[in-house]
């Protein structure tokens, strides 16, 4: 079992808190991290933009990625949602074993 950090951005706490409690509920993540008021710098069809947003730190499997990004894409309200898995390459034994425990359907 390989662990995963997924990042997506939202543009509110309340976007981010209702993705957040989604993605736990249907078991597609063991914990989501909202860290609020980042500042983004961006191109975005031919325009530098700042934004101000928050910053959803994902804790998943990767057997549960595909289904987690995908739930993400559906419910996101930008047409291009970052969505970025990163593999855990370190990590303590027991709470690994609580995200598999947590993310099984």
């Amino acid at each position: 079992m390989s662990a995963l950090v997924v990042l997506c951005t939202c543009p509110s706490r309340e976007v981010g808190t209702q993705l957040a409690e989604t993605l736990v509920t249907e078991k597609l993540a063991a914990c989501v991290n909202i860290i609020p008021k980042i500042q983004s710098v961006y191109m975005w069809e031919g325009a530098v933009c700042q934004e101000e947003e928050v910053l959803l730190v994902i804790k998943t499997t990767e057997n549960r990625e595909p289904a987690l990004r995908a739930r993400l894409v559906t419910m996101h309200p930008y047409e291009c949602p970052e969505v970025i898995g990163l593999p855990i390459q370190r990590g303590h034994g027991p709470y690994l074993q609580w995200i598999k425990a947590e993310t099984q359907s």
